[in-house]
């Protein structure tokens, strides 16, 4: 462990102070579950951030495809036949 030193305002460390009476914990472990609490909590995204990432989606979902469905089949089909000649069932030449 590393010793710190940290300055709060008085009504901080009243709320520090009553809080590990309450909980009958040193005041270190609650600063400690404090850091790591808010930690977890700032991991999400901002509010911000979180809108343009939404738009981008919103933009990409909306994009229409192009391609008929027979044609993504006779892609698939083609696909598929390329492959035949690779794997473990045939032996490369």
């Amino acid at each position: 462990m590393v010793k710190a030193t940290f300055t709060f305002d008085d009504e901080t460390f009243g709320s520090l102070r009553r809080t590990a009476e309450r909980l009958r914990i040193p005041q270190s472990q609650v600063v400690r579950e404090a850091v790591r609490s808010y930690a977890e909590r700032s991991r999400t995204l901002p509010e911000e951030e979180r809108r343009r990432k939404l738009r981008i989606l919103d933009t990409i979902l909306d994009r229409r495809a192009n391609k008929t469905t027979s044609h993504v089949d006779d892609e698939l089909r083609t696909l598929g036949r390329s492959r035949q000649g690779y794997g473990r069932k045939h032996r490369a030449d």
